[in-house]
C-alpha cells in the first residue's frame, strides 16, 4: 500500500524548488502555492490570476463546498506578483497547453511531481504530498494542531496528526528504540 507522505527534510524542499524554478515557472508556482496554502491541488488547480491578487485566496473548497480564506504568505506573494504581472485575471493560474484557457489537470499536477520526485529519489510522493508537508512544517513550526486542524477543515486533532504524518515520526522514533 502506497501512503502519500510529506516531505519532511527540509533541504529536499529547497532542492526541489531550485529544480522547478529552472525547469517551469508554472510548476514552480504550482509547488509554492501547495507548500505556503495547504490547499488540496484540486483547489489548487481551479485557482484564477483574480484569486490571487490580494492578501488572502479567498475560495470554495471543491471537496467540503465550505468557504475558505487563506492569507498568502510575503515569500507567496513576492513570486506571485511576477508571475501574474500582465496576466489577464480570469486566466487560470496554472494553464494546460491544451486549450485556451484550461487549469491542467490533476493527473498532469501528479506527472510533474513524479518527475521531481525521480530526480531527488523521493517515495511516496503524490498530489497530497504538498498539502501534508505544508501540514508538517506548520505543525513542526506552530506547534498548533488546532489552528492546523481548522484549516484544513478536519474533525479532530488525532486526524491531523495522522494525516501529516507526525504519528508516524513518533512511532518509528519508539519502535527504534523499542526492545524486548
Amino acid at each position: 500500500m502506497n501512503i502519500v507522505q510529506p516531505i519532511r527534510d527540509a533541504e529536499k524542499i529547497e532542492d526541489i524548488k531550485n529544480y522547478f524554478k529552472e525547469d517551469n515557472e508554472r510548476n514552480y508556482l504550482m509547488f509554492l502555492m501547495g507548500l505556503n496554502t495547504g490547499l488540496r491541488i484540486s483547489d489548487i488547480l481551479k485557482l484564477r490570476v483574480e484569486d490571487v491578487k490580494g492578501t488572502h485566496i479567498i475560495m470554495k473548497e471543491q471537496k467540503t463546498g465550505k468557504q475558505k480564506m487563506i492569507r498568502i504568505t510575503p515569500a507567496l506573494r513576492r513570486e506571485l506578483k511576477s508571475y501574474i504581472f500582465n496576466r489577464e485575471d480570469s486566466e487560470y493560474l496554472f494553464k494546460s497547453r491544451q486549450g485556451k484557457n484550461k487549469p491542467i489537470g490533476r493527473s498532469m499536477a501528479y506527472k510533474i511531481l513524479q518527475k521531481a520526485a525521480k530526480q531527488y529519489k523521493l517515495r511516496n510522493i503524490g498530489t497530497h504530498t504538498l498539502r501534508k508537508t505544508f501540514g508538517y512544517h506548520f505543525y513542526k513550526q506552530t506547534k498548533d494542531v488546532a489552528m492546523l486542524q481548522e484549516l484544513f477543515n478536519h474533525s479532530s486533532p488525532d486526524i491531523t496528526l495522522r494525516y501529516i504524518g507526525v504519528n508516524q515520526d513518533s512511532m518509528d522514533k519508539a519502535m527504534i528504540k523499542f526492545k524486548i
